[in-house]
């Protein structure tokens, strides 16, 4: 049985006390069975393995090979530029990875620093750390709750309980039984660890510390969910290793046939000089293979997608997940600020006469109940606004206070006008707030409550400014009433007075009231949130609602949002708790509200999609959030929210607006198409290039491109278009297509077609163009300047296809990417450098290369571009992939 369901000596007798407290003796006992109250961390990867683990890349193996080869053969200039990349890129994903902050330490932060405990027979402040089970802790307003306990005693006690549970209001707390079992949320007799005492006073015996706790226990949830890996990175990684054992293999192959043309067709005087020249054949083509700029331009893209979700208030903590919200196909949301505005509004206002939904004329004509309902609101209220309008105080009576501004009655005139002269505060047990007032000569006691309560209380009823008897048929009506508004998620308070003489108050006073009306409550959705629910949907993204609150509220909200639908359905829970796996999986998809829910819960149904292939967002602001937060593909932190969840997530909304992460997703979307275009473009010139490579071993013509010429390419004249493209415009449907499939390659579609195709015309290109220069020019190293030349120019030319696979770029707006623009020149500039005399024996290029061979080059490079841009005019593509 758990220690909510345990009368109180039955807790204490089981822990070893008694309502006295431990002895120092039994404390030190227990810290040597136990431990200390405080959470466990696991040791931290060192930054030399994190380093060492980046070279675990088939592609880094191969060009790790390459350079040792390289520095072997004494070319130190290509080995010295390989490795330089290889370790500024090593030092990159090390410092990426250590930018995650530790969830961990945020949720240590979060315990009190000390706390006041029964020892000994006396009252004494301990540090919280040194608490044990079966202490005896006093709790008063503003203090942290130490440990997890059950309460003895409990005076108006109010406890913050959102960051654990996920409720918008202070929790109510009472020394009671419990005798059946009820969520977390529920336990009105138990305190948790890192929770917040707003009201009141308590004693409670400490159940449970450190790990034990249901803290502990979101800090083992955290641990224990393992880091995943976005889409984009599965299938970089996926597609690296099949490249890096294709190139491999195909260098060493072209190393065999080169090999076993040497022993077969020279004499041996050679044997030493032509291995050389094959070795420098076969690297030739890994490094033509690999894009060597590739980790770095995607890191840069990403970086650019941040920017921009930056200015629609997300702000992404880690790079990889601008892309993997753009793949999106589920986002579970939380309700109180991210879909509704997070601050309670009086929506409804009933008195017996009449009903309407906020008053509906002047203050000065309104009627003497409506006055009068107003006077207790605001009165019987110890909440307030500042200057600047911050509020202070219960989230109900600062509604009350901002409804009374808003009709045209500043709260503070009212209590200036009608000073407080007693009070009876706010009690859990009784559920109601009593103070006495002088209005217009007489002294009345103002009473709000909870209906139930209050109901009770009341003998009379005002009715058109006149007090009547409460008979059965109103008192009927009110409970009637109540029940109504109960079923469409308010929250109600109803209010009375009566008119008293004396000014010294009791508890007795607040029978025989006179009751007026009542107000009903809630925390509105934002208006803008249905409309973004809808284009999600447009874009084949499910929204579902997760949240500590109530099922009838969170599936009245749901209803008023258009999130839930004829057939969905809304569980707690513990009904969910009762299902089975395979009961989850059948009814998954209709399951739009989940409500009362654990961290375990959050993080089953997250798994529930994710097992469904969908790639699944998840929204959180508390602690309770937190382990979710990071078993979703994407965890979404409110940047109100605690840092325990800030930590724990990949993307922070600066608004704690839905709107902002759907607005996001088209962002992340786009990303994803550039990402892919500027993959696509560096993959076709490498294929371009490889082609070549193949087609001069075949033709047993001299090597094409030197490593350097080929280095160069990659790492530099390719690298400005591809980060340009990253920087292209969002494509009109892209919010209008379904997430793409998680499973999905990189290379699939037209992605793979334009690749294909790019990479063969501008290899064929390069082949015309060596050929040429060897029998027309009769010049094996004008051959290689010429190939050279047509390498770089097609490669450099063909940004302006690559920037959609729709639409040509004149279609798309010439100039509406003036980075590809700018890249073009930088790249054309680049390229003059290497034609200067000082450099060009750098780039194996001869003097007698002219103005003729370049024009050739040149023109055969042009053509490349124009026969891939007529291919879309020809032969027109319906959506890019």
């Amino acid at each position: 049985m758990n220690f909510y369901q345990q009368p109180p000596e039955d807790v204490l007798s089981s822990l070893n006390t008694t309502d006295k407290g431990l002895t120092s003796e039994e404390v030190k006992k227990k810290q040597e069975e136990h431990g200390y109250n405080e959470l466990e961390q696991k040791d931290r990867q060192s930054l030399f393995s994190l380093f060492i683990d980046s070279f675990k890349d088939p592609m880094v193996i191969v060009l790790l090979i390459v350079a040792i080869i390289q520095i072997v053969l004494g070319e130190t200039i290509e080995s010295i530029i390989i490795l330089t990349v290889l370790i500024i890129n090593s030092i990159l994903s090390v410092v990426q990875t250590r930018k995650a902050e530790d969830s961990l330490a945020s949720l240590r932060d979060m315990a009190a620093p000390s706390a006041t405990v029964v020892r000994n027979n006396s009252t004494q402040s301990v540090p919280s750390k040194e608490i044990v089970a079966g202490d005896i802790v006093i709790l008063e307003a503003g203090n942290n709750v130490p440990a997890d306990g059950r309460l003895l005693e409990a005076e108006s006690l109010q406890v913050e309980e959102g960051a654990l549970t996920g409720e918008s209001i202070p929790s109510d707390k009472e020394a009671i039984m419990i005798s059946e079992e009820t969520a977390l949320a529920d336990r009105k007799n138990m305190v948790y660890s890192g929770t917040l005492v707003t009201y009141g006073r308590a004693r409670y015996v400490v159940t449970g510390i450190g790990k034990e706790t249901e803290m502990g226990k979101v800090a083992e949830l955290i641990q224990n969910v393992s880091a995943k890996q976005t889409p984009l990175q599965r299938k970089l990684e996926s597609f690296s290793k099949k490249l890096g054992f294709v190139i491999l293999g195909l260098s060493l192959l072209i190393f065999a046939i080169q090999a076993f043309r040497i022993f077969s067709g020279n004499g041996p005087q050679d044997l030493q000089i032509e291995l050389l020249n094959a070795f420098m054949f076969a690297i030739a083509v890994a490094v033509a293979a690999i894009p060597e700029a590739l980790q770095s331009i995607v890191t840069i893209v990403l970086s650019v997608g941040t920017n921009k979700m930056a200015k629609k208030h997300a702000i992404i903590r880690k790079l990889p997940a601008v892309e993997t919200l753009g793949s999106t196909g589920v986002i579970c949301t939380d309700k109180t600020g991210t879909l509704t505005q997070n601050k309670m509004t009086v929506v409804q206002a009933y008195l017996p006469e009449h009903e309407q939904e906020l008053y509906s004329s002047e203050p000065t004509d309104w009627s003497f109940g409506e006055n009068r309902l107003n006077q207790i609101a605001v009165l019987a209220n110890d909440s307030s606004l500042n200057e600047e309008g911050e509020a202070s105080g219960d989230p109900t009576e600062v509604a009350l206070i901002n409804y009374s501004n808003k009709i045209g009655l500043p709260f503070s005139d009212l209590r200036n006008k009608f000073p407080r002269i007693e009070e009876l505060p706010f009690d859990s047990s009784r559920k109601l707030m009593s103070t006495l007032h002088e209005i217009d000569g007489e002294k009345l006691l103002l009473t709000k409550g909870g209906p139930d309560v209050l109901f009770k209380r009341c003998s009379k009823i005002l009715i058109n400014g006149e007090v009547v008897e409460m008979t059965e048929e109103y008192s009927k009506t009110l409970y009637e009433k109540n029940e109504e508004y109960s079923n469409q998620a308010y929250r109600v308070l109803a209010f009375a007075y009566k008119p008293l003489s004396k000014e010294e108050l009791d508890l007795e006073d607040e029978n025989d009231l006179i009751f007026v009306g009542l107000l009903a409550m809630i925390d509105p959705p934002r208006e803008e949130v249905s409309q973004a629910i809808k284009e999600a949907a447009e874009a084949g993204i499910r929204t579902v609602m997760i949240t500590g609150d109530h099922k009838t509220t969170a599936r009245a909200i749901a209803l008023d949002l258009n999130l839930f639908k004829e057939d969905d359905i809304a569980l707690t829970g513990q009904e969910l708790d009762a299902l089975s796996e395979e009961e989850l999986m059948e009814k998954l998809e209709h399951i739009s509200v989940y409500a009362r829910v654990t961290p375990e819960n959050k993080i089953r149904i997250v798994q529930a999609w994710q097992n469904k292939d969908q790639i699944t967002a998840m929204t959180g602001d508390g602690v309770n959030d937190a382990p979710a937060l990071k078993q979703a593909d994407i965890g979404i932190a409110m940047g109100s929210g605690t840092d325990v969840s800030k930590d724990a997530s990949a993307m922070i909304l600066t608004d704690d607006n839905f709107v902002s992460i759907v607005s996001a997703v088209a962002v992340g979307r786009n990303v994803y198409s550039n990402i892919k275009k500027a993959i696509a473009y560096l993959f076709s010139g490498n294929l371009g290039a490889v082609v070549a490579i193949i087609a001069a071993l075949l033709m047993n013509w001299i090597n094409p491109f030197t490593a350097l010429q080929l280095l160069f390419i990659n790492l530099v004249n390719d690298s400005i278009p591809a980060i340009a493209l990253g920087m292209e415009k969002e494509e009109p449907h892209i919010m209008k297509q379904n997430p793409r499939d998680p499973n999905e390659g990189i290379f699939t579609g037209q992605t793979l077609q334009s690749v294909i195709l790019r990479g063969f015309t501008i290899g064929i290109a390069v082949i015309i163009s060596q050929a040429l220069g060897i029998y027309y020019f009769g010049s094996p190293e004008i051959s290689v300047a010429m190939a050279f030349t047509t390498l770089i120019l097609s490669r450099t030319l063909q940004v302006f296809p690559a920037r959609s696979n729709t639409q040509t770029s004149f279609q798309a707006g010439f100039f509406s990417n003036k980075y590809v623009v700018g890249a073009f020149a930088v790249c054309m500039t680049l390229y003059e450098i290497t034609m200067l005399p000082v450099v060009r024996p750098i780039f194996n290029i001869p003097n007698a290369f002219g103005l003729t061979e370049w024009s050739i080059a040149a023109g055969l490079a042009l053509a490349t571009t124009i026969i891939l841009e007529l291919k879309k005019l020809v032969f027109p593509s319906k959506l890019a992939d």
